[in-house]
């Protein structure tokens, strides 16, 4: 998703004259030229709290673009909202020397309804100008004023937006009454000044002059390095409805009110689950038999307007129209299991985001919805918006964090599973029978579970043509010729996917006098070693952590055998393990490769040894057989 600046931001009072600041792109200092692709030359944010439900921002904001690397920030992309406007837009643009070329004109300024690639039905807008300059580098600078009717949440800020961005000026103010109550969490040994000025305090923070950081490799982000603020009401008002934020008991006692009757379903519903489930002998049989009715009959489809953002569509209308966003397909999941007699509570999640904070309760830290049945043995959490996930299995990008529980006596933090190394795995069986010009015939058959089940399933959703050119595509072992292929799912209610695949190859066997040279590894094998990053600056980790058990069976040509096998090797630190193993038995090379992998996150120091382990996986997956004729 393309980064728009102004959905980080909040910015300061625009009735100054930008212009009058230099823009030469000659005076911006070598050290914020250095991995830069763009440089914040001047950003101010001005967030003026003036009551319960009513607030206003005061932005702007000058940004060097140095090369076609940082096109993406050469435009001003402000997204509002019914509860919103954005008014007193100004923006210029600007040669390398900081002389004026442009200045925008509001008929330059697109305003277009943003609706999401997912979403029917969506009430955010969008203020659009993109900046075209047909020579490198160059300056933009917009200034706009924006009120908000309603206070969910305060903007957020980083004084970092990215990689490869530096910063010459950044700066964020809050402005609320005496009497207001707001709470905020900044990044560590970030100064925060407060200042009292007549009945309002403002609170205020800075940065300067704060080097680019190149794209790292494996990042996890770049709060670690990045001085950023998050602030958040306690009390709110929002589309005709109040809360409170303090804590995450109150914000879950607002989320259930909003739902509040919102669990009736039609009786012809009621009839329809009680058919279904008559037969069903276990609580955990009928979960299976309604999870797959939700699954057969409705489709997602993103619904954000107003409140209906955050309050699920009526379980009944579910029932008519058969779609909804993943509130509403959850909580019509929920109203069936209701009327099978089970209980079960909404939950709030960051979706491949980090973990709720505990301790710091905002909107904005989750952006999905799921749903938690707890049973008197075990808890089943169900991905609702999934057409093929099998019961239970939420997939990793929801797994081992924070969310928020739903409960008639408020929000209740808990932890959702965690998929291990050895359930997220790999197996892979693999005959090779070679012929003695270096050519082979193939046959791989390999099973997937949990993360990697959910990471390999779009093939069995690809077009045969497209899915033919891409297993010839990807394919480790060069094909020449496709044979056949299969993808299944054996058992619908497991995440298991099997894949067969035959072919022939083009040469394994490279020829060295009367000697034939074979590596051993030509399935699983690492082809290059992660790369080196000098003074590494962010945190990093695999995106889950994993279990690869490979097995290759090479049968030789006719008049070989094998002069050279290598040793078995094994490989152990804090990431992972790796171990292979090679034998010969009845002129066959059996070949077995175990590689175990965390995804602990790690700090940036850790990282060079990091490269050395997966170097000395680079360097085992290289070894070779080699092969000589008999007498």
């Amino acid at each position: 998703m393309k980064y728009y600046l102004s959905l980080a931001l909040a910015l300061v009072s625009v009735n100054s004259a930008l212009a009058q600041i230099d823009y030469d792109v000659a005076k911006i200092s070598e050290n914020l030229k250095k991995d830069a692709v763009v440089v914040i030359r001047n950003e101010e944010s001005f967030f003026d709290v003036k009551g319960l439900g009513e607030a206003k921002m005061d932005y702007k904001v000058a940004i060097t673009i140095l090369n076609k690397a940082g096109e993406s920030y050469g435009e001003m992309a402000e997204v509002y909202d019914k509860f919103s406007s954005i008014y007193n837009i100004r923006a210029t643009l600007y040669d390398a020397a900081g002389k004026k070329v442009k200045d925008y004109k509001s008929s330059d300024i697109k305003d277009q309804s943003l609706i999401s690639d997912f979403s029917i039905f969506e009430d955010n807008r969008l203020k659009l100008l993109k900046f075209v300059s047909i020579t490198y580098p160059y300056t933009i600078e917009y200034s706009y004023s924006q009120d908000y009717k309603g206070l969910l949440s305060f903007p957020s800020w980083h004084d970092l937006k990215g990689f490869g961005v530096s910063v010459e000026k950044s700066a964020y103010t809050i402005q609320k009454a005496k009497n207001y109550k707001m709470r905020y969490i900044t990044s560590p040994n970030l100064p925060t000044d407060s200042v009292i000025n007549g009945e309002k305090v403002q609170y205020k923070w800075k940065s300067a002059n704060v080097a680019a950081v190149a794209d790292e490799p494996l990042s996890t982000g770049i709060d670690n390095i990045s001085a950023w603020v998050k602030a958040s009401p306690n009390q709110f008002e929002y589309d005709g409805t109040t809360g409170n934020f303090d804590n995450w008991k109150n914000f879950g006692s607002w989320l259930f009110t909003l739902n509040q009757d919102g669990n009736k379903l039609p009786e012809a519903t009621k009839l329809m689950v009680q058919n279904l489930i008559k037969d069903a002998k276990t609580p955990k049989e009928k979960i299976r038999i309604l999870y797959n009715h939700l699954q057969q009959n409705t489709r997602y489809v993103s619904v954000q307007l107003g409140i209906g953002g955050f309050r699920p569509i009526l379980a009944e209308k579910v029932a008519q129209v058969n779609y909804g966003d993943c509130k509403a397909l959850s909580n019509y999941m929920k109203a069936l299991l209701n009327e099978a007699g089970i209980a079960s509570n909404l939950i709030v999640i960051g979706n491949d985001m980090p973990s709720l904070n505990p301790n710091y309760s905002s909107m904005g830290q989750a952006n999905h919805m799921i749903l938690c049945v707890p049973l008197a043995k075990d808890t089943t959490f169900l991905e609702c918006t999934s057409q093929y996930k099998p019961m239970g299995f939420i997939g990793y990008s929801n797994s081992d964090r924070n969310v928020l529980m739903v409960t008639e006596d408020g929000g209740k933090i808990v932890h959702t599973p965690t998929y291990n190394a050895k359930e997220n795995y790999q197996i892979r069986k693999t005959k090779i029978t070679l012929a003695e010009d270096g050519t082979a015939s193939s046959e791989i058959k390999s099973t997937y579970g949990n993360a990697q089940f959910e990471e390999n399933f779009p093939m069995t959703l690809m077009e045969p043509v497209d899915l033919r050119k891409t297993i010839i595509e990807e394919s480790p072992i060069p094909v020449a010729e496709l044979i056949s292929y299969k993808y299944a799912q054996p058992d619908k209610t497991l995440p298991v996917l099997t894949e067969e695949i035959n072919f022939k190859t083009n040469p394994l066997l490279t020829k060295g006098g009367d000697k034939l040279f074979l590596v051993i590894n030509q399935v699983n094998r690492r082809e290059s070693v992660p790369l080196k990053v000098e003074g590494r600056k962010t945190y990093f980790a695999v995106p889950f952590s994993y279990n690869d058990d490979d097995e290759i069976s090479y049968i030789l040509p006719k008049g070989y055998n094998v002069e050279f096998i290598p040793k078995d090797i094994t490989i152990t630190s804090e990431f992972g393990s790796y171990t292979a193993k090679f034998s010969v038995k009845d002129n066959t090379i059996i070949y077995s490769r175990t590689q175990s992998m965390n995804n602990k996150k790690y700090p940036p120091e850790k990282y060079g040894e990091y490269v050395d382990f997966y170097k000395k996986i680079f360097q085992a997956d290289k070894q070779k057989a080699v092969l000589a004729k008999t007498l």
